[in-house]
């Protein structure tokens, strides 16, 4: 697997993910069916796409990719979707993730 391929699966995984942790929101607790099975579905898809990103990247790498970016991606959905506030401690912590995860990124072998 090319190493372009293994980032376009995690992001997709990543996608999958956010989709899947929005629906949970939406599921009233897992009581609505749709957004329940969006639920399973997305997150089943999620960890399946970056099973096979691990076959090419460095574990440390991607997961902080993977929980960073989705932690913003969450965040965001929150904030655009559900109608939370963004506070100037959530952008904080946001830019903090994302300079984190550049981190990461930048001293991974």
């Amino acid at each position: 697997m090319t190493l372009s391929l293994s980032y376009l699966l995690l992001i997709l995984a990543i996608l999958s993910e956010v989709i899947a942790t929005s629906a949970l929101k939406a599921s009233d607790g897992m009581t609505r069916l749709w957004p329940a099975s969006v639920v399973v579905v997305g997150y089943a898809l999620a960890f399946l796409l970056l099973a096979q990103t691990l076959k090419t990247l460095p574990v440390g790498l991607a997961y902080a990719i993977w929980a960073g970016v989705g932690v913003v991606g969450v965040a965001l959905v929150g904030i655009f979707y559900f109608g939370e506030t963004m506070t100037l401690a959530k952008a904080g912590g946001i830019a903090l993730i994302i300079v984190g995860v550049a981190l990461v990124q930048t001293n991974s072998a």
